[in-house]
């Protein structure tokens, strides 16, 4: 096999991958409804956040799923990156770079969040923890996600100039690409406007739904373009073997 089919491969199973994977996740997390802040139902916590245990493990499972989403996105900005050439790898180069910071950022975030905040407390070693969970709107994990997530809308910004053909799927996916950022920069000016810098987790459940939901699109589509490049090096390669006999 020839390393231009190995990429196609890699970059039409992780397209699949990661719109399996997003789906389920974004399943998951909407079942974790917050026992705190604005969107809360009722019960509600407050600091020091000493009831979290109550709500262990169900509001955990979908930071377990979203590990393995995030490794499927590497993946698919890596056979992206790899199957750019010429002038317009200097994009899915920026788009790489990106998606490293965020899926470095989020994997922080969700791996202690789940591996440190329930057993310390468990153990009742509560210090510091207010900070750390989950719960606190005004956290460290809110904030890291809403890093993260703002990196993962640039990451996909510079990979859509890489879909530059005047062909309808190009197009779609360029556009679709384009979008996560415009919408999440509209988002945060509009909650920063009403709420100042105690917007708690709205920008955060924003950012994260317009991500994911795009995530779930794009990969579809790319996942077309992926299998139609790949028939196309079949029959290229097909066509040469001919022409050589």
């Amino acid at each position: 096999m020839d390393s231009k089919t190995t990429t196609l491969k890699f970059g039409f199973y992780s397209s699949i991958a990661l719109m399996i994977l997003t789906i389920i996740t974004f399943g998951f997390a909407m079942t974790a409804i917050p026992p705190s802040g604005p969107n809360c139902p009722g019960n509600c916590m407050d600091y020091p956040f000493s009831d979290l245990l109550n709500y262990y493990p169900r509001d955990y499972y979908w930071m377990y799923l979203v590990i393995f989403q995030i490794f499927a996105f590497m993946i698919f900005v890596v056979s992206l990156h790899n199957n750019t050439s010429g002038e317009k790898r200097i994009y899915s180069s920026i788009g790489l770079a990106f998606a490293l910071i965020s899926s470095t950022v989020l994997l922080a975030d969700y791996f202690i969040q789940f591996a440190v905040v329930p057993i310390s407390m468990m153990k009742g070693e509560t210090e510091g923890i207010a900070l750390l969970t989950q719960y606190n709107g005004h956290g460290i994990f809110i904030a890291l996600e809403e890093l993260g997530y703002i990196t993962m809308s640039i990451a996909l910004f510079f990979l859509a100039p890489v879909f530059s053909s005047t062909n309808r799927l190009d197009k779609s996916i360029r556009c679709i690409l384009f979008l996560p950022l415009i919408l999440n920069i509209i988002s945060f000016v509009l909650n920063l406007m009403k709420f100042g810098i105690d917007r708690h987790y709205r920008f955060e459940v924003a950012s994260i739904s317009v991500d994911w939901l795009f995530l779930i699109v794009v990969s579809i589509l790319i996942s077309i373009y992926f299998k139609r490049q790949l028939k196309n090096n079949d029959k290229n390669k097909t066509g040469y073997t001919q022409h050589t006999i």
